[in-house]
């Protein structure tokens, strides 16, 4: 297992769709634990591939050191799609790994119905809310091109265009390794 460099914000990977997994080779495996690694090392709970630099459409999850969250197992997603939201929806405080130092109250759908394949290819749907919930629909919003900044209103954004300004020229203290530079990619 190594530990990879995390994209940031301004990093071009972050605004493109992620490729579909066509196969699970070693490749493939080797990346899912190199991204288990990496999340861990970073302290987060989600992490999607573009933000190892990796244009593929997979992201891992663990829950497990949050509090209250202990019996969740670890989870890696190939090729996800939300097949249903709820109309409940939660305001709850979100962080990225990619936008280190930022935080802000969004609202998401309670709770998902989420269809993946995983490392051996099988098809799986489960239904998830609360955390595990947030944490999936935040990591497939990645796989979109989509950061949780963009649910924040125009005078939010506008006031945290000088960290993340910061973020983009490699300016701030982070305690895991980042991208060397914007056009940073791992895999194509």
């Amino acid at each position: 297992m190594s530990i990879l460099p995390i994209t940031v914000c301004g990093d071009k990977i972050l605004r493109k769709k992620a490729a579909k997994v066509t196969e699970i080779d070693d490749k493939i495996i080797k990346i899912i634990s190199d991204m288990f690694e990496t999340m861990r090392n970073a302290s987060g709970i989600g992490l999607a591939a573009n933000q190892i630099g990796v244009n593929r459409q997979i992201f891992v999850v663990d829950i497990s050191p949050v509090e209250g969250y202990e019996k969740y197992k670890p989870l890696a997603l190939i090729n996800p799609k939300i097949i249903s939201k709820s109309e409940e929806t939660s305001s709850f405080e979100e962080g990225c790994l990619s936008i280190p130092d930022l935080r802000a109250d969004i609202i998401r759908p309670k709770g998902i119905y989420i269809q993946y394949f995983d490392a051996n290819m099988k098809e799986h749907t489960i239904e998830a809310d609360d955390l595990l919930a947030r944490v999936m629909q935040h990591e497939f919003d990645h796989l979109q091109g989509v950061l949780f900044i963009d649910y924040l209103d125009e005078e939010s954004q506008k006031r945290y265009k000088k960290h993340l300004s910061k973020i983009k020229k490699r300016k701030l203290e982070i305690n895991y390794p980042i991208s060397p530079n914007p056009d940073y990619l791992l895999i194509k």
